[in-house]
């Protein structure tokens, strides 16, 4: 069997094994949402929340949540889960979910179709008037109705080191190209001049692990036309990842960053994931292309005067970016309607959210989906605006109602293995990837 069939094979495989585990989730969890609150905390006056953070952002949830209680006199049972899915998938073969979750948009649609969540209605959470309905639309399942409310926001931007840009005589690159020559510059002028080859343009996180590579690349797609799926009607969808555009695209960066022999990206980019594609925080790699979180590490080393942040280079269709960030959830389970509505109030409120913008720990709040709030004035920082802008004005999410999970996985794996081997045929491979996805949405009952 050669290489790329027997990849299609592991990912048929995969994609049953993971529709299999969710039918038996769902199937253990359907009885969440008519128990009582015997299960966690028996105080109608205590929420168990959990969050997916590390230690940084859970103390900026703490103090949020101290906050809240203060507030209302509801009590807060905190619980900063690192391995969230796996943690959640057990509370739920128990019975026993969480009130609430903070967790990515992307999820909801998989969590939805396993029986997590309980559906909302927006006009039950006081100050839901001041969120904007693009924000709104995230949170809408298959059956129309909402399943999460709104929290944070973010959009991809670029981080380019200024001082390399100003030694080398160069300007923020605003193209494809631009970024691309720049990213040249980068690799041969040594920009850090410690008389050695030792620079990379752009740091890639190109890894199929988790998607990461699917993440990455998503933004040059939408940028040079592409899509993976879209809507066909009376909510099904079809695939679409071996269009034109889609072979345009994966080729020019297969070619350009992956393939060639500039050195444009760092080595070993085809396994790197956000945790070890560290190059632009190192000091060696000139470009990232990736979210406002980043930020404040960033702002330690390599230092806030050293790099700046700039709207994303467009692509021959535009230059939008891929927006994301974080939905409040309600575990499927009933008695504490009230004081969860309390809690969402507050967490989106003009207040709740500042909180979550400020303080010596890392923000959990990026571009407030209050929209009466401004991310650059409450920080005093106005990079925040290129990141907010980016984001209004020319962004977009991956789908929220399918289980988006095993598409962009499904992807991930196949344009992983495209930059993998640089004898790959683009078309094939794309074409076998909308196959997949195809199979993904026949999974789910969605295909066109």
């Amino acid at each position: 069997m050669n290489s790329e069939v027997s990849m299609g094979v592991r990912r048929r495989r995969r994609r049953l094994a993971a529709a299999l585990a969710a039918a038996g989730l769902a199937f253990g969890t359907a009885a969440c949402g008519s128990g009582s609150d015997t299960a966690g905390s028996g105080d109608p006056n205590t929420l168990e929340v959990w969050t997916r953070s590390n230690p940084d952002p859970a103390a900026t949830y703490e103090r949020v949540f101290a906050a809240f209680t203060e507030k209302t006199g509801i009590k807060i049972d905190y619980q900063p889960v690192i391995n969230f899915d796996q943690q959640l998938q057990s509370r739920a073969s128990t019975k026993d979910l969480p009130d609430v979750m903070i967790n990515d948009t992307a999820l909801m649609g998989s969590y939805q179709a396993q029986g997590l969540l309980k559906s909302v209605d927006p006009a039950s959470i006081a100050g839901h008037d001041e969120i904007s309905a693009k924000s709104w639309a995230s949170t809408v399942g298959l059956d129309g109705r909402h399943y999460g409310i709104p929290y944070s926001r973010q959009a991809q931007t670029l981080m380019i080191r200024k001082d390399w840009l100003k030694k080398l005589g160069l300007k923020a690159p605003t193209t494809w190209d631009e970024m691309l020559d720049v990213a040249k510059a980068f690799a041969d002028r040594d920009p850090d001049g410690d008389g050695k080859k030792d620079t990379y343009g752009i740091v890639v996180p190109g890894s199929a692990q988790n998607g990461y590579v699917a993440w990455w690349a998503s933004s040059f797609l939408w940028q040079g036309g592409a899509q993976l799926i879209e809507p066909a009607g009376k909510g099904t969808y079809r695939p679409v990842a071996d269009s034109a555009a889609a072979v345009r695209t994966v080729t020019w960066l297969k070619d350009n960053l992956f393939c060639g022999d500039n050195g444009v990206i760092q080595p070993g980019a085809v396994s790197a994931v956000t945790g070890t594609a560290t190059n632009f925080q190192d000091g060696n790699a000139g470009m990232y292309m990736t979210g406002p979180y980043n930020i404040a590490t960033y702002d330690t080393t390599p230092g806030k005067d050293t790099y700046e942040v700039v709207p994303a280079p467009a692509g021959p269709v535009g230059s939008t970016v891929l927006a994301d960030g974080e939905n409040i959830y309600f575990g499927a389970k009933t008695g504490k309607s009230k004081q969860e509505e309390a809690l969402a109030a507050f967490l989106v409120s003009a207040e709740g959210q500042r909180l979550a913008m400020t303080g010596k720990n890392q923000p959990v709040v990026r571009i407030p989906v209050n929209s009466t709030l401004d991310a650059a004035q409450v920080r005093g920082d106005a990079r925040w605006s290129v990141v907010q802008k980016a984001y209004e004005d020319d962004s977009a999410q991956f789908p929220n109602a399918p289980d988006f999970a095993p598409i962009k996985q499904d992807t991930a794996d196949s344009l992983n293995a495209l930059f993998t081997y640089c004898g790959s045929d683009v078309g094939a491979g794309l074409k076998e990837l909308d196959d997949t996805l195809a199979g993904d949405l026949k999974d789910q009952g969605l295909l066109k």
